[in-house]
Order: C-alpha cells, then structure tokens, then sequence
C-alpha cells in the first residue's frame, strides 16, 4: 500500500488520492481537507413561501488546490487554495433563474473553511455549523437575492460507493470521498418572505480529476414523498456512451443505503432545451427506472432555463436545477449536468 501511495504521489504531485479503507469521522469530516486537490460543498433545495409560492435554490462552495502555484511565498495573500462559489435562486412559480457567481483565494479570511470555526465561506456566504446536532445556517446577500435558512437533518449522513469511495474510472485513487445529507429540513428567510422546504447536502473531495474519454456526467437527488432518496449519475463518455463507473444510492425511509451499479438504474432522456446563451443541447425530462426497487419516475425541469455560465473562462458551464417527479412516487429534488458545452475539465 505504500508502494502504490508513493506511485499515486507521484502522478499526483502533492495531493493525495482517495482510495479504500478511509475511515470517517464526523463532524470532523464536514470540513476541509486540503491533503486532496479539489472538494467542494454543495447545497441544493426546493422551498415553499407562506402563500405557496416555490423556488429551487443552490448555494456551493469550491475548493481547489493550487500549491504548485504558490511556492515559498509567506504573504497571507498567497494562494495555496481557489476558493470559487455559486449561488442560483430559481423562481418556480415565476419562471425565473438567477445565477451569481465570486472567485477568491483565502487572503486575511476573504474565504475558506475551517473546522475550527466550524463554517465554509466564501465572503458573506457562508455555511455555518452546529456541531453538535449537524444543523446548518446558510446565508447568502446578492443582487436579487437574500436569504438565510437554517437546516436540520432528518437523517443520518450517507457514504456513497463501496468500500468508502466513489470509484469514477479504472484503477487505484480514481475516486473521490463522497459524503451526503439526503433530507434536510428546511426554514428561514428568503428576500423577506418566510420559507420553508427540504434541502439535500452533497460534500466530496477527490484528487484524481475525469479521465480522457469522459464528457461529463449527469446527476440526479431524489427526494421521495414515502421518505425514500435516491442519489444517481452517469458518466457520458466522449464517443456517446455511458461510463461503467455510473453509479447511484438507495436511501430507506429509516435511513438504510442500499448502492447502485451502472446496471440497476437506466437514466433515459425524454425532452430537450437549447441554452440561447451557449448554444447546449441538455434533457431537462427524464425518464428514470431502477427495476430492482420497483422505481419508475419522470423527471422534469421546474424551469427550463436553469443553466449557469461562469464568469471565468476555465470554469465549466453546466445546467443545475430544481426538478418535479412523478410516477411510481412523486417528490422534488436537483438535477446536474454537465460536459453539454464541451468536456468537463476542473
């Protein structure tokens, strides 16, 4: 094992890669990990005001390493760590998508995340911890958007994968650390009004970035009416396929995961929407079958128009959404895809 660590060191140089056997250990987990180039915090979720109206929203945090870059500088403004960070509101009822986006490096605390002080920041958003009880507060201020909601997990946190990684291609550390919150719920203020809903937690921090031949991936969070999740991607390949590395997870209503391979779930795109930003092509509904659990869903985008475009011109387009199921259960949920405008390279 250390022979392969070595090896994997040097393809990755000083990074290390996400292989089997790591051993969890929360709260602890929830925060940085800056021994692996890329992480990042994704919160997702669908919201209700008091009259009814709905929204989607996405507040993430990225993390990426950059230690090649900063060498032996001792100033605080050196840049060990990218700190990029999206915040999108999707008015449901209203059919309007808003998207901002800011890019820092860490500096006297202009971002960052840190056990420590239990919270993920990035300027005045942030995520802030309860360590004790795994509740989160998120606040956010934009342009045309306000909001402070607080989180409460209605079930434990999930490890995806087998053996403790999220394998995405052939071979040892082509993996990630994939950890979720699948139901969270949710309460708080958005641009004034009094909001309530569900949201879903996704954290995963990994070296290794896609392989050659794979485009991008779509992925799927599910959030059931029975109290049932479920958590699928695929891997588009650049010749049109889809990757073996696929995967997903059933969550039980009493919290028991049950992992998915690439032959238990079919993902099959049913409609399409053309960006007239990018020009993209994506499938905002989907038809959605996990025979083994009796799963037969439509997918289908609340909005169709949910697509961000970064600013920098390194950063990857990709279409992120609140979506509606119906079928074999109904329920909410997000939907991403990306590699739509070009392969997906981080």
């Amino acid at each position: 094992m250390k022979a392969l660590i070595l090896l994997l060191a040097a393809v990755f140089p000083g990074y290390r890669p996400a292989l089997p056997g790591y051993q969890y250990r929360f709260p602890r987990d929830h925060f940085e990990h800056p021994d692996f180039r890329t992480e990042w915090w994704y919160y997702t979720g669908n919201l209700r005001a008091a009259g009814g109206h709905r929204y989607g929203f996405e507040l993430v945090f990225f993390r990426q390493g950059e230690r090649d870059h900063a060498g032996d500088n001792p100033s605080a403004w050196r840049v060990d760590d990218v700190y990029l960070a999206h915040l999108a509101l999707t008015d449901i009822d209203g059919g309007r998508f808003l998207d901002r986006q800011r890019l820092n490096r860490a500096g006297p605390g202009i971002a960052g995340v840190s056990f420590e002080q239990a919270r993920v920041w990035n300027g005045n958003w942030q995520a802030r911890w309860n360590l004790a009880t795994s509740e989160q507060t998120l606040t956010a201020v934009a342009e045309g958007v306000r909001f402070e909601l607080r989180l409460k997990p209605l079930k434990p946190p999930v490890i995806h994968g087998e053996n403790g990684v999220s394998q995405k291609a052939a071979g040892a550390g082509k993996a990630s650390y994939y950890v979720s919150f699948p139901r969270l719920e949710v309460n708080g203020t958005l641009n004034g009004e009094s909001v309530a809903g569900q949201a879903w937690m996704d954290h995963e921090w990994f070296t290794h970035q896609l392989e050659a031949n794979q485009q991008g991936w779509d992925w799927f969070s599910v959030q059931l009416d029975n109290r049932s999740e479920l958590m699928l991607f695929q891997l588009r390949t650049t010749d049109g396929g889809i990757d073996p590395f696929s995967a997903g997870t059933y969550i039980a209503p009493d919290g028991h995961t049950r992992h998915l391979k690439r032959a238990d779930f079919s993902l099959e795109p049913l409609e399409y929407w053309k960006s007239p930003k990018t020009g993209a092509r994506y499938p905002i509904r989907w038809k959605i079958l996990v025979p083994a659990l009796s799963v037969v869903l439509e997918c289908r985008a609340a909005v169709p128009g949910q697509e961000l475009v970064p600013e920098q011109k390194d950063s990857p387009t990709y279409w992120e959404g609140a979506v509606v199921y119906s079928g074999s259960s109904s329920g909410l949920g997000y939907l991403e895809m990306t590699g739509y405008r070009g392969a997906v390279r981080l």
